[in-house]
């Protein structure tokens, strides 16, 4: 039994050394962080994924490996409750980063990397924005129109300075492709800083990192997804979008329901019928259309307003690229689940995006958006 259990022990160490799959390693110091959990993750094109975690001794000191990246630079990060430090990794470099406690995203020190000290200088200048956008938002003594002019102004002013110093400078980089995917979260919500689905001028960005990472890493994933984004911008107009379907009027319901069953972005089936009890919002609309930010906001404020009295929202999307429709719905409170093949908008009767339809505890419609009298905010009222 002995001799079975050498054998067995000397094949795990020779399967150990046969390993060859190259690794990177990201190791430090985290002060003040005595027993937090820390948790290092990697950014995917299908989400975020855990990659492994570590309960922090008195030193505060870690050290993961991981396998290294291939084909392009991937993009990983290091969390302590809403603490995270972002980073990329090209190959098979160690990486450094010196932190503490409660300053972990702000006071940190990285090194191995030239492009997560960009990523880093990239989200310090966005926590900043974000707090000036939100401190705007919260100031009642300023006039709506002043408001707005001030956040968009501050937008605009931050934008210009992401495309000269980390987009056209170097679009090769990691710290590019990480700058035109940067996302705003404000009072409203979270919203892409650099959209080319609705911003013409933003089709530039994409169209720059996307050329420079086709030359670079011509087969990688990320490169064909950021060319699928530029073709897309470059395919849009500046005007809002619609789209028209010839159905069969004769499959359409004005009266009752008829079941949609969709999946949402974790890939469960959330069903139309199972708001049965609620008052309801069956939304068709295009996260990428130009006017979506906005209805976004305002469909926000009526479900703070009204959901804790039974008002819920049932939003089908049907943008064409999935990953655009998961980072543009991924921190929305209410159902939000994905149409690829029309079938929905055909049994529907829609023509024009976005179209909504009004459905009673009884799972019953009563209204569509294309005859609604009064505001959907009064007609909401009167359901419940």
């Amino acid at each position: 039994m002995k001799k079975i259990f050498t054998i067995i022990a000397v094949g795990a160490l020779m399967l150990v050394a046969c390993d060859n799959t190259p690794k990177f390693r990201v190791e430090g110091t985290i002060e003040g962080a005595k027993d937090s959990m820390l948790y290092f993750t990697q950014s995917t094109l299908d989400g975020v994924q855990r990659l492994d975690s570590v309960k922090l001794k008195e030193g505060g000191t870690f050290s993961f490996e991981a396998k290294a990246p291939t084909e392009a630079p991937e993009f990983y990060a290091l969390q302590i409750g809403t603490h995270v430090i972002n980073f990329s990794v090209d190959g098979t470099e160690n990486i450094t980063i010196t932190a503490q406690l409660p300053t972990l995203e702000k006071d940190y020190v990285i090194e191995g990397n030239e492009s997560s000290k960009k990523i880093k200088e990239i989200d310090l200048m966005r926590q900043e924005i974000q707090a000036r956008i939100i401190k705007f938002e919260k100031n009642e003594d300023m006039l709506p129109g002043d408001r707005k002019d001030s956040i968009e102004s501050t937008l605009t002013t931050y934008k210009e300075k992401v495309k000269m110093e980390y987009i056209f400078s170097n679009p090769t980089s990691a710290a590019a492709y990480y700058a035109v995917y940067q996302s705003i979260t404000d009072l409203g919500g979270t919203f892409m800083l650099f959209n080319p689905l609705t911003d013409r001028t933003d089709v530039k960005c994409y169209a720059t990192v996307a050329t420079a990472w086709d030359g670079a890493y011509h087969d990688a994933p990320r490169t064909q997804q950021l060319c699928n984004m530029a073709i897309k911008g470059m395919d849009n107009t500046a005007a809002p979008q619609q789209k028209v379907i010839d159905v069969d009027e004769s499959k359409v319901s004005e009266a009752g329901i008829i079941d949609i069953n969709l999946p949402d972005i974790n890939s469960k089936m959330r069903s139309i019928k199972d708001l049965k009890g609620k008052v309801a919002l069956l939304d068709f609309t295009l996260y990428g259309a130009k006017e979506s930010a906005e209805r976004t906001r305002l469909l926000r404020t009526l479900y703070e307003k009204y959901h804790a009295q039974g008002f819920e929202i049932y939003q089908i999307s049907l943008d064409e690229d999935i990953h655009f429709w998961k980072f543009s719905c991924e921190n929305l409170p209410w159902v939000c689940v994905h149409e690829t093949d029309g079938t929905t908008t055909q049994i529907y009767n829609i023509v024009d995006l976005p179209t909504f339809f009004l459905v009673n505890r009884n799972n019953e419609i009563v209204v569509r958006s294309d005859f609604m009298e009064g505001t959907l905010e009064d007609n909401i009222q009167r359901l419940l």
